[in-house]
């Protein structure tokens, strides 16, 4: 049934005429893919990070994918990664063979507790893949510190952090290979794509060839392939979209967590747990506004309610483990994770973007009050 009110979606781009600008440039010069435009975001976007080497993917999963490809990954190993994350996060080692295992979250950050990294690592443990979920840092330097103590690779799933920072340096400048996504409710939006960030000329030049069907990139043939790739490319229009979206970058981050602040002030008195707060170590780069809900709340009513008055949310992010192809492939159920379950039960996104008005806010704050009273 139709309220009238206009709808507010759970996260739109911001675009303008500068996208639209190096898009047609891009058209108009006919070099589609693997041209100067995708060469020209990489450095730009290196420089913004301080990585030294980015590789720009269709897909901050296919990054993943081949990170784990490039560590060996493969049937036996096991690789460790967060319930609280995308798929993908599992994903990309299950791809090559590899057994998922379920560390628990730490229940401030929601992101991995490293105790809980430590007492899941076995004989056959091969990599961790670290998630900075909803833009939180994970503790890198305590996971990474038990990576190096056991001989793993560590991967960093930043897909959801582009402009984080850890300890007073950006995402993406710690030396640990990792990726950022640029799906269009991200921070830096361009329809599908991602990086592969990276301090290692080798690691950037195998995800380089890996992408390109194994392509050799030391002054072989077109069709000269020296190993088993994948169609991983990203195209020079997209990287045109991301260069747009580069240049407003510090505008973007700003103008969300205005949003974000806005909500905070707004949420004062409403009975719901904000999540994931700064400290002298963790600075958050604003991806999606998520609240926890009461215990005991029925949080598909609430949803329900929002949804009735044309308000977008989610169950964000239901426990990867739980999810029914995991229970399916590998047995998971409930109690593996029980710090992850208890939260990812009672968490709802909200409408986040850039441009989200603050009367919208508003409307938004109201129908979640009187949802749950």
């Amino acid at each position: 049934m139709s309220t009238g009110l206009r709808s507010i979606p759970l996260a739109r781009p911001l675009l303008d005429e500068r996208e639209e600008e190096l898009v047609l440039e891009v058209l108009r010069s006919g070099r589609l893919s693997l041209g100067p435009t995708i060469d020209r975001f990489e450095e730009l976007l290196g420089e913004r990070v301080g990585a030294p080497y980015v590789a720009a993917v269709s897909s901050g999963t296919a990054g993943l994918h081949l990170l784990c490809r490039i560590a060996g990954l493969g049937p036996g190993d096991e690789a460790i990664t967060s319930p609280v994350s995308f798929a993908s996060s599992a994903n990309c080692f299950v791809f090559e063979g590899a057994q998922p295992v379920f560390a628990d979250v730490d229940p401030r950050t929601l992101n991995l507790d490293p105790a809980a990294v430590e007492a899941a690592i076995t004989e056959r443990t091969k990599a961790v893949v670290a998630v900075d979920m909803f833009g939180y840092p994970c503790e890198l330097d305590e996971i990474r510190g038990i990576c190096d103590r056991h001989g793993l690779t560590l991967i960093g799933d930043s897909a959801e952090a582009l402009g984080a920072e850890y300890k007073g340096r950006p995402i993406g400048s710690h030396g640990t290979s990792g990726v950022f996504g640029f799906y269009p409710n991200k921070q830096l939006a361009t329809g599908e794509g991602g990086v592969v960030f990276t301090h290692s000329e080798q690691e950037w030049q195998l995800v380089r060839s890996l992408r390109n069907q194994g392509r050799d990139y030391e002054g072989g043939a077109w069709f000269h392939h020296v190993r088993l790739g994948f169609n991983y490319r990203w195209t020079d229009v997209q990287a045109a979209i991301g260069i747009g979206q580069l240049e407003k970058l510090d505008r973007l981050l700003a103008l969300r967590a205005e949003v974000a602040a806005r909500y905070g002030e707004l949420l004062e008195g409403v009975e719901v747990e904000l999540l994931c707060s700064d400290d002298a170590d963790h600075k958050r780069s604003w991806f999606v506004y998520v609240v926890a809900l009461p215990a005991g709340v029925d949080r598909d009513s609430v949803m329900e309610d929002l949804r009735a008055q044309g308000i977008g949310t989610a169950d964000y992010v239901p426990c990867v483990h739980l999810q029914p192809y995991m229970r399916e492939l590998f047995g998971f159920r409930e109690g593996t994770c029980p710090v992850a379950e208890g939260i990812a039960s009672r968490t709802i996104a909200l409408p986040f973007f850039p441009q989200l008005e603050a009367e919208d806010q508003e409307r938004v704050v109201e129908a979640l009050r009187a949802a749950l009273s």
